[in-house]
């Protein structure tokens, strides 16, 4: 159900036409996700706020990943790059006050109102760009972090501006939020991954495993388990970081960040009991063991 934006009698959230309001919720709902519905619980003007960020997110990533059909395939390599580039002004464009279409005037809207960053948006558009060009195949260490702060931490600085926590508690939170869901994204999709050619798995961590880096044969590789298990070891210690950051910041502001991070929890658990012999195996997570990850989050 999409909300009743404002009346004559209350101002709309963020200012915002209501039919603009209306188009970025519509590109959210599109989209599949449960992000929506978990974006309820906060107020209108901090709601829509992230619906703003998820829309350009989820513009940029399909841009990426070549769901626009006709950028799609290796041989449009350099015409993604172009269309990110030109988000990029786009994005600019907006931090000189001069939004052109619904979407733009709602992210000026909340680039105004919560103080969001132009490097955070520029950070995820060069993360895109990273999977734009690839794909991406066992990086090092270095870029595998760059990675994750660009299409992940950089994605949480704006967010818990939106939230409501500015502070430098917040930003520590973003930085190890973002790389612990990043890399349980890995973990949980890297057969999906391996399918289109792409390997996250960092190269330092394959040869000390004697993991090949050819993306298919590596899933059937015996070192594979211990590298997965590093780096769900590295997960597990984003979640704590990011926890107890929280604890020193606005509690009411980080309720989104802990349920996210509590469903998130629940993904990691789940892999950890299935173990690493079975990463082409599709993962479910029970609603119970998602409500286990959100109280973990919250008793953190």
């Amino acid at each position: 159900m999409t909300d009743v934006i404002g009346t004559h009698d209350e101002p709309t959230p963020l200012g915002c036409d209501p039919t603009d309001l209306a188009r970025v919720e519509a590109i959210v709902r599109q989209a599949g996700t449960s992000f929506a519905a978990g974006m309820r619980i906060l107020p209108p003007y901090r709601r829509y706020g992230m619906y703003a960020i998820y829309a350009f997110c989820r513009m940029v990533d399909d841009i990426a990943d070549g769901d626009v059909p006709s950028l799609s395939g290796p041989e449009h390599a350099q015409a993604r790059e172009a269309r990110l580039n030109e988000w990029r002004e786009r994005i600019g464009r907006l931090y000189d006050d001069k939004p052109q279409d619904a979407l733009d005037r709602v992210l000026h809207a909340s680039i105004r109102f919560f103080s969001l960053k132009q490097k955070d948006f520029d950070d995820v558009i060069d993360g895109m760009i990273m999977d734009a060009t690839g794909p991406i195949v066992a990086p090092t260490e270095e870029t595998l972090d760059l990675y994750c702060d660009r299409v992940a931490s950089a994605v949480g600085r704006l967010s818990v501006h939106v939230f409501g926590d500015s502070s430098k508690h917040a930003e520590r939170v973003a930085y190890h939020l973002g790389r612990a869901l990043q890399l349980t994204n890995i973990l949980r999709d890297v057969s999906e991954d391996a399918r289109i050619g792409r390997l996250y798995l960092p190269k330092e961590l394959l040869a000390r495993f004697d993991v090949p880096v050819d993306p298919q044969k590596a899933l059937s590789a015996p070192g594979l388990a211990g590298v997965m298990q590093i780096l769900a070891v590295r997960a597990q210690d984003h979640f704590r970081q990011a926890f107890r950051a929280m604890k020193k910041c606005d509690r009411k502001a980080m309720v989104p960040a802990r349920m996210m991070g509590g469903c998130y929890l629940s993904i990691l658990n789940a892999l950890m009991k299935r173990g690493w012999d079975h990463v082409r195996t599709p993962l479910a997570v029970s609603k119970v063991s998602k409500a286990v990850g959100v109280v973990q989050a919250f008793a953190a």
